[in-house]
């Protein structure tokens, strides 16, 4: 009996195919969403450390329990004032960078 042989495929290939090529409208808005969720999970574990609840981080930074909890859920709605205002208030540090072709521009 023949054994057939199973083809593997990276999480590239599979984006590539699924979701489109680097570069396209589809990939683009899927590389974003991703980013945003993970911005989210890393606001959500840092007031976690800080033993924070939503509302108590919500009234250092100035808004409503309800605008954490969507914050931490997916960071995509938010300003990028907010963000600040949410890791200044857990005493956090957070970078950015952004890339103008072939050059980074850090900003703290």
């Amino acid at each position: 009996m023949a054994t057939k042989e199973i083809k593997t495929y990276s999480l590239a290939e599979m984006k590539d195919k699924y979701i489109g090529k680097v570069g396209t409208s589809d990939r683009d808005e899927y590389e974003y969403e991703l980013r945003m969720d993970v911005l989210g999970n890393m606001i959500k574990k840092a007031r976690q450390e800080r033993h924070l609840t939503q509302e108590e981080l919500g009234k250092l930074v100035g808004v409503q329990k309800a605008q954490i909890s969507k914050l931490e859920s997916s960071a995509n709605s938010a300003t990028i004032d907010t963000v600040l205002k949410v890791f200044k208030a857990l005493k956090a540090e957070i970078n950015f960078n952004v890339k103008l072709e072939d050059n980074f521009v850090k900003l703290a």
